[in-house]
Protein backbone atom coordinates (compact mmCIF):
# COMPACT_ATOMS: atom_id res chain seq x y z
CA UNK A 1 0.00 0.00 0.00
CA UNK A 2 2.84 2.23 0.85
CA UNK A 3 4.69 1.99 -2.51
CA UNK A 4 1.50 2.22 -4.31
CA UNK A 5 1.37 5.87 -2.28
CA UNK A 6 4.68 6.78 -3.51
CA UNK A 7 4.23 6.25 -7.24
CA UNK A 8 0.82 7.35 -7.48
CA UNK A 9 2.19 10.94 -7.08
CA UNK A 10 4.39 13.59 -9.28
CA UNK A 11 4.94 12.31 -12.56
CA UNK A 12 4.89 8.96 -11.98
CA UNK A 13 1.80 8.21 -12.87
CA UNK A 14 2.02 10.33 -16.28
CA UNK A 15 4.92 8.66 -17.04
CA UNK A 16 3.24 4.70 -16.68
CA UNK A 17 0.16 5.99 -18.67
CA UNK A 18 2.28 6.91 -21.35
CA UNK A 19 4.36 4.21 -21.60
CA UNK A 20 1.03 2.11 -22.13
CA UNK A 21 -0.48 4.39 -24.65
CA UNK A 22 3.13 4.15 -26.56
CA UNK A 23 2.57 0.07 -25.98
CA UNK A 24 -1.08 0.54 -27.33
CA UNK A 25 0.32 2.70 -30.64
CA UNK A 26 3.10 0.65 -31.22
CA UNK A 27 0.72 -2.51 -31.83
CA UNK A 28 -1.32 -0.21 -33.87
CA UNK A 29 1.35 0.41 -36.12
CA UNK A 30 2.66 -2.71 -36.63
CA UNK A 31 -1.28 -3.97 -37.42
CA UNK A 32 -1.57 -0.85 -39.89
CA UNK A 33 2.16 -2.11 -41.45
CA UNK A 34 1.16 -5.72 -41.63
CA UNK A 35 -1.81 -4.51 -43.79
CA UNK A 36 0.12 -2.15 -46.31
CA UNK A 37 -1.28 -4.72 -48.46
CA UNK A 38 -4.45 -5.68 -47.88
CA UNK A 39 -7.38 -4.72 -50.83
CA UNK A 40 -9.69 -1.79 -48.82
CA UNK A 41 -7.93 -1.81 -45.50
CA UNK A 42 -8.28 1.47 -43.56
CA UNK A 43 -5.29 2.78 -41.26
CA UNK A 44 -6.23 3.47 -37.98
CA UNK A 45 -5.02 6.35 -35.94
CA UNK A 46 -4.77 7.52 -32.24
CA UNK A 47 -4.35 11.28 -31.83
CA UNK A 48 -1.24 12.14 -29.93
CA UNK A 49 -2.42 15.50 -29.42
CA UNK A 50 -5.11 14.92 -27.50
CA UNK A 51 -3.48 11.96 -25.34
CA UNK A 52 -1.35 14.55 -24.00
CA UNK A 53 -3.86 17.92 -23.64
CA UNK A 54 -5.40 15.00 -21.62
CA UNK A 55 -2.54 13.85 -19.73
CA UNK A 56 -1.94 17.26 -19.17
CA UNK A 57 -5.16 17.78 -17.65
CA UNK A 58 -4.59 14.78 -15.42
CA UNK A 59 -1.16 16.06 -13.91
CA UNK A 60 -2.88 19.63 -13.11
CA UNK A 61 -6.16 17.89 -12.00
CA UNK A 62 -3.94 15.62 -9.30
CA UNK A 63 -1.33 18.60 -8.01
CA UNK A 64 -4.76 20.44 -6.83
CA UNK A 65 -5.92 16.71 -4.96
CA UNK A 66 -3.30 14.01 -5.00
CA UNK A 67 -5.79 11.23 -3.54
CA UNK A 68 -8.15 11.71 -6.50
CA UNK A 69 -7.09 8.75 -9.26
CA UNK A 70 -5.00 9.74 -12.06
CA UNK A 71 -7.90 9.16 -15.02
CA UNK A 72 -6.85 10.48 -18.77
CA UNK A 73 -9.82 10.52 -21.17
CA UNK A 74 -9.63 11.22 -24.96
CA UNK A 75 -12.95 10.69 -26.53
CA UNK A 76 -13.49 7.46 -27.69
CA UNK A 77 -9.65 6.54 -28.24
CA UNK A 78 -8.06 6.37 -24.37
CA UNK A 79 -10.26 6.12 -21.53
CA UNK A 80 -9.00 4.87 -17.77
CA UNK A 81 -11.23 2.83 -15.93
CA UNK A 82 -11.67 2.83 -12.14
CA UNK A 83 -8.81 0.71 -11.00
CA UNK A 84 -6.60 3.54 -13.04
CA UNK A 85 -5.94 0.85 -16.09
CA UNK A 86 -5.59 2.93 -19.58
CA UNK A 87 -7.37 1.07 -22.37
CA UNK A 88 -7.25 2.45 -25.95
CA UNK A 89 -9.10 1.90 -28.85
CA UNK A 90 -7.65 3.09 -32.60
CA UNK A 91 -10.06 4.83 -34.64
CA UNK A 92 -10.05 4.76 -38.56
CA UNK A 93 -8.14 7.48 -40.89
CA UNK A 94 -10.50 9.53 -42.05
CA UNK A 95 -9.73 8.96 -46.29
CA UNK A 96 -9.41 12.78 -46.90
CA UNK A 97 -7.81 12.99 -50.35
CA UNK A 98 -5.77 10.00 -50.63
CA UNK A 99 -7.55 6.79 -51.41
CA UNK A 100 -4.96 4.72 -53.43
CA UNK A 101 -6.37 2.25 -56.31
CA UNK A 102 -6.41 -0.78 -53.90
CA UNK A 103 -9.05 1.16 -51.69
CA UNK A 104 -6.88 1.78 -48.96
CA UNK A 105 -5.85 5.07 -47.64
CA UNK A 106 -2.32 4.44 -45.96
CA UNK A 107 0.76 5.40 -46.50
CA UNK A 108 3.93 3.31 -45.58
CA UNK A 109 6.28 6.47 -45.12
CA UNK A 110 3.78 7.71 -42.59
CA UNK A 111 3.69 4.68 -40.66
CA UNK A 112 7.02 4.87 -40.21
CA UNK A 113 7.37 8.40 -39.33
CA UNK A 114 4.66 7.35 -36.26
CA UNK A 115 6.83 4.51 -35.69
CA UNK A 116 9.87 6.40 -35.09
CA UNK A 117 8.39 8.90 -32.99
CA UNK A 118 6.44 6.62 -30.78
CA UNK A 119 9.62 4.60 -30.14
CA UNK A 120 11.72 7.94 -29.33
CA UNK A 121 9.09 8.41 -26.53
CA UNK A 122 8.85 5.50 -25.45
CA UNK A 123 13.09 5.35 -24.91
CA UNK A 124 12.51 8.76 -23.34
CA UNK A 125 10.12 8.22 -20.90
CA UNK A 126 11.26 4.75 -20.38
CA UNK A 127 14.41 6.34 -18.85
CA UNK A 128 12.75 8.90 -16.91
CA UNK A 129 11.26 5.73 -14.76
CA UNK A 130 14.31 4.06 -15.00
CA UNK A 131 15.77 6.91 -13.01
CA UNK A 132 12.53 7.73 -10.77
CA UNK A 133 12.92 3.78 -9.84
CA UNK A 134 16.48 3.81 -9.21
CA UNK A 135 16.27 7.02 -6.93
CA UNK A 136 13.38 4.88 -4.84
CA UNK A 137 16.01 2.00 -4.54
CA UNK A 138 18.60 4.60 -3.26
CA UNK A 139 15.80 5.33 -0.66
CA UNK A 140 15.25 1.46 0.41
CA UNK A 141 18.84 1.15 0.85
CA UNK A 142 19.35 4.04 2.48
CA UNK A 143 22.82 4.93 0.81
CA UNK A 144 24.08 7.26 -2.67
CA UNK A 145 26.25 5.06 -4.15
Amino acid sequence: MYFSSITSRGAMPALIMTMSYNESRLKMIAENVANVGTPGYRAKHLDVRAFQRSLRAALNANKTNPKQPFVANVGNEVSTDQLGRLHVTPSLVPVQNILFHDGTNMSIERQMADLAETGMMHETVATLLRGSFEGLRKAIRGRVG
